[in-house]
This record gives C-alpha cells, structure tokens and sequence, in this order.
C-alpha cells in the first residue's frame, strides 16, 4: 500500500477528534441535536485551521445511516464513502477552477433534484470568494430558497470579497489560527501514535514555524521525518527550516544592548555562514524582544522557563523605552527586508539602525520657570548634583513652576513635609530614566530621617512600584549625596502634589491660557461672526518656549 502523508491520515473523522475550533463545533452540535441545521453555512479561515474538514464532517452528520447526529458512526457505507472522496451526493466545486457564470448556472440548475441516496444533497463550495460577479449572481437566489433537500457550506480565505448578499444569507463561522501549544501536543499525540521519537523542542520549532495552521504543521512533520531519518532534534529541525537559535538571537541583542558595532556585525558574518532566512531572524528578534518587554514590565506574568535567566540578563542591561524602540525597528526591518536586492544588507542595515537611534547617555527633561502660557519642559544635558542646601534660594537655579494651591495627600497615608528637601528639584539633579523616572515623578517626599527618604506614590501610579525601580532610585539618591541612601514608599493621594501632577495642573493652566487667548481674539471673532464659524477648540496647543528664553 502507498505511503499516505499525515495530514490526510490524520484527517479528523468527526468533531471529537478536531483539533481547536471549540466555538464552532458547540454550535454545529447544538444545532444537530436541536433539529436547527441551516440552509447555508460560510466557513472562513487561513490555510489548514479546518475548514474543508468542518464541512466534511457536518456532511456525515446529516447522512449518516443512524439519523441526523452530531457524532457520525464512522462505519456505515455514507461515512465510509464521505471518508474516502467518492460520496454521490456530496458535490465538491473548486471556485478557483469552475469560476465562470454558465458553469455556475449549469451547477444550480441540477439543485432541483433529489439526492441519490442521503437525505441532503450537500454543494461544498472551496475558496467561493473566486467566483465571479456573474456566479455569485446565478448562485443567490438559490442560495437564498434552495430545495429543502439541499445544504450549501461555502469555504473562503478571503471572507472580504464576498458580497454582502451572500454573507446575509450564510451563517458564518471565522475558524481562527490555532495556538503552537496546542498544535504541539496533537504533534506529539501523533509522534508517540507512529512511534517516532523527537525532542520536545524540535516539536516546538516545527509548531511554531507553522503559523496557527495544523495542516502545514502535519506537512512539515512529514518533511522533517523524511530529513533526519529517524528521531526529530532540534538541530535538525533548526536547519531544515533555516531557522537560528535562541542563543545567537540573545548573543546579538546583547551585542546591541552594549553598543558593541564590531562584534555585533561579526554575529552577522556567522549567522551568515548558516545561510538563514533574515526576514525570519528579524522575526525571532521581535519575539524576544516581546518577552524581554514582558519582563521589565510585568515580570509576574511571565512564565518559568528554560530561557528566563538569559532574558532577564538583557532585561536588566536595556532600559523599557530602548527595547520599545528596538521592536519597532525590527517591525518596519520586516516590512522593508524585501525592497533589498540583498537580505543580508537589508538585515545590518537594520541592526545600525539600532545603534544609530540608541539614545544618548546623560540627557533627562529638566523642568524651566514658565509662565502659564509657555512650554514646561525641554530636553537639556543632566546638570551635576549640587546639594539641596546650595541649591536653596540660589539665582537661577531650576524650579518647578508653582500651580495654584492644591490638597495634600490624605492625613491617613502621608505626613506633611517641612520644606527642607525640595523633591521637584531634587528629582531634576538624579539620573533616572524609564519606570523608575516615572515612578519619582507620580511620588510626592513626605520626610527625610537622616538617611532615609519617605516617598507617598500615588495609587493609580502604584504598578510602578516595584524592588527593580525601588532599588535603581536608592542607587541615584545615593550617588547623587555621595553616602548610603535608603528609600521607603506608601501608597496615598498624590495626583496633584506629586511633581508629574504639578506638570500637568500647569499644562492645563496654558491650554486653558491659550485657548481664551483664542477665544477672545478680535480678528477671531470677527470671522466667527462673518462666516457663522466656530473655534475648533482641540486644534489649540499651547505655544513651545523659544530657545531664548533658556
């Protein structure tokens, strides 16, 4: 007997043993065991998420020998033949192939007879959206009254080029990709069933390199068995799909993350060697970088693995925005990689980028004496700390502009300061950046003991406490007095007292400055008046502060 590869060997004979797609299979059994079968059903997916096999299977259902069921017997003569490709009254049309108006006509005109021998005669229409304007027209009106003896399961890639009157007169279902974990273990169910051994993570490459499709899965598990010979390895797999290991993606990331040009074009020359697909090596970036994201930001939620030291290694040497600012490069890498005659080119390209827009050590937003209708803050080089005492009174040095008075946060939660710290000012002389430059601003001191800071940071900021920032703003107190600091935190009401609630209060005070600046312009008026013309209010955006006035 011939060899018969594993996507149709393994081909689902009834909802059961259908991989995913849960919401789709509840509703075509409810609608078996409640005698609510519809007259026209749209299946619409990518590639192999299940579509033919949904509708094939929803044919044995309605003709299987027992009666109308949701679970087919599987060995009756109409189960058999359904199986098999040679059921009479099932008819299987490829649009792609039969797309012209008169085979479409010829095709309805044969719906008035009865079934040869089930109880349905089922029209399984693959890839409808390649039918012709003129087809779908000879296909409505029957698809809207057809024979009560008739079924039509339309299959599309493409549900968007559909007409809408056909879409109304379907009861559609959006198959959806299905998760690598789950592909994985169907995988390994149909590994230990064939009696192949391979290693977990050659299972997982191969799930992963499928994209939510089980039926390229299943090939690509045929092709790997044929290329190793016997047992998966991850090795094999890795260079059967051109595909390069999660340790040279850390390595090059690293590399980056250090502003290491030399070494990180010499990372480039061996992935090179290996002759890989760098649209792919830009995708397995994007993805650690996700998870390194994941990690600085919500290290809870990320699960335990092999792979968390090494990730958290680079968490730790990237600050949140630079790996924001990587992922995005590698996105739009992805998109231009093709318009280079040359992908390796293409791929350093992107990796320069990196360097090139790598921001510069040393620079923060130092907040400037404004008036209300002028700008806040402006990127300026980081001053060096002076102390507080020095600071304190001394002309032109930098001060938070002072909103109108405001309430302090709730007795219960905080104890006034006396005014010997200034925490706006103090903030502006510490190096901090990311999470822990947004966690002092949304802070509000409460008091100093000798060597220890009391911080209030207010609720809707209280996510951004965490030991990493904690820790980061006890390293910048201390450097910045030069002797040990330490710093402790409690959770209040400080939207408004806090030096990013400051800032804003005073942007609002210049919108609103600029806004009835507006409003009250004579020249404005009069337009609004001649033209019957109103002030688009959202427009307005306060003036920026000249480079003069610094």
């Amino acid at each position: 007997m011939s060899y018969q590869v594993l996507a149709r060997k393994w081909r689902p004979r009834n909802f059961a043993e259908l991989v995913g797609q849960e919401h789709v299979t509840q509703a075509l059994t409810n609608a078996l065991n409640n005698d609510r079968v519809h007259q026209a059903y749209l299946f619409a997916g990518t590639r192999g998420v299940g579509k033919t096999t949904i509708a094939r299977i929803l044919v044995k259902c309605l003709n299987c020998e027992t009666g109308v069921t949701a679970t087919p017997c599987g060995v009756c003569q109409t189960c058999r033949e359904v199986d098999e490709g040679r059921y009479m009254d099932l008819i299987e049309v490829d649009a792609a192939s039969r797309a012209k108006v008169d085979e479409t006509r010829e095709l309805m005109e044969n719906v008035q007879y009865a079934p040869v021998r089930g109880r349905y005669k089922v029209y399984l229409i693959d890839e409808v959206h390649m039918f012709s304007g003129h087809s779908f027209n000879a296909l409505l009106k029957t698809l809207e009254e057809p024979p009560p003896h008739v079924k039509f399961l339309l299959a599309t890639t493409e549900p968007k080029k559909l007409p809408v009157t056909v879409l109304s007169r379907c009861l559609q279902f959006q198959l959806r990709r299905l998760p690598a974990s789950q592909m994985t273990a169907h995988l390994c169910h149909i590994l230990d069933a064939e009696k192949i051994s391979a290693q977990a993570t050659a299972v997982d490459l191969i799930a992963e390199a499928a994209d939510g499709s089980m039926r390229d899965a299943l090939s690509l598990m045929d092709q790997a068995i044929a290329y190793a010979g016997g047992a998966l390895e991850e090795v094999q797999i890795r260079a059967m799909l051109g595909i390069v290991g999660k340790q040279q993606i850390h390595a090059l990331i690293g590399r980056i993350a250090a502003a290491d040009g030399v070494g990180m074009l010499a990372a480039v020359e061996e992935l090179a060697a290996e002759a890989p697909d760098f649209s792919g090596v830009l995708s397995s970036m994007s993805s650690e970088l996700q998870r390194i994201a994941v990690l600085q930001l919500v290290p809870e939620a990320y699960p335990e693995e092999s792979r968390r030291e090494a990730l958290l290694a680079l968490a730790t040497a990237m600050a949140p925005e630079d790996v924001q600012l990587y992922y995005q490069i590698v996105l739009a890498g992805q998109r231009d990689l093709p318009l280079m005659g040359e992908p390796r080119q293409g791929f350093e390209m992107v990796l320069l980028r990196m360097l090139a827009f790598r921001p510069e050590e040393g620079t923060a937003k130092v907040s400037l004496p404004v008036d209300p209708g002028v700008a806040v803050a402006q990127p300026l080089p980081v001053k060096k700390p002076v102390a507080l005492t020095e600071q304190k009174g001394e002309a032109g040095a930098v001060s938070q502009a002072k909103p109108s008075p405001s309430p302090s946060p709730s007795p219960s939660n905080t104890v006034a300061v006396s005014g010997e710290e200034n925490w706006p000012e103090l903030l502006e002389q510490l190096e901090l950046r990311g999470i822990t430059r947004e966690l002092a601003r949304n802070s509000v001191l409460l008091r100093r003991e000798q060597s220890t800071f009391h911080f209030c940071v207010d609720r809707a900021h209280a996510q951004l406490l965490n030991d990493r920032s904690q820790q980061a703003l006890e390293r910048a107190i201390t450097a910045h007095f030069k002797q040990p600091m330490s710093v402790h935190f409690e959770t209040g009401d400080a939207a408004t007292t806090s030096p990013a609630g400051r800032s804003r209060q005073v942007a609002e005070s210049r919108q609103a400055t600029a806004e009835q600046a507006i409003r009250s312009d004579p020249k404005v008026q009069a337009l609004c008046e001649a033209f019957d013309a109103e002030v688009a209010e959202q427009s307005i955006r306060a003036p920026e502060l000249p480079e003069s006035s610094t």
